[in-house]
């Protein structure tokens, strides 16, 4: 059988993934002729952070990104791995994981491209929406299948 038929909840997940690799592509794309421009010799005795943060914002911006990808959508890949290793993926769970990717590539995209700190967050606190209801659907089959 098809393995995005069977195991459909894996399509947002390969997704999210696939737009973090773009933006770490995008952050190196960006970071490297940004360093080399400014003869910047990376120094392991400077405190994080201190020597990026002498390089454009519109450079630090896709970085912040990156950095942001791997933080609460860890959340997102445990819950819908755990739907997926439960078998569900009715519409509605689907609509919400695919939901809940495409609020993230829009949130990067702001992020990246203009960094409109009020827009922004709207975009991330709107993804929280579909993560709560993934993490509801996934609390409720967990428990009808305890019983």
């Amino acid at each position: 059988m098809n393995a995005s038929v069977q195991y459909p909840m894996l399509g947002p997940v390969i997704a999210l993934v696939a737009w973090s690799m773009v933006m770490w592509a995008w952050m190196y794309a960006t970071r490297l002729p940004a360093m080399f421009a400014a003869k910047m010799k990376p120094d392991p005795h400077a405190p994080r952070g201190e020597q990026m943060a002498t390089l454009p914002a519109r450079v630090r911006w896709k970085a912040d990104n990156y950095n942001h990808l791997m933080e609460q959508p860890t959340i997102f890949y445990a819950i819908a791995l755990t739907l997926a290793l439960l078998g569900v993926a009715t519409p509605t769970c689907l609509a919400l994981a695919w939901a809940y990717v495409g609020l993230r590539v829009l949130h990067s995209l702001v992020q990246a491209l203009m960094n409109k700190i009020e827009l922004r967050f709207l975009l991330f606190a709107l993804s929280n929406l579909p993560l709560l209801g993934l993490t509801g659907m996934a609390a409720l089959e967990f428990a009808h299948r305890s019983h």
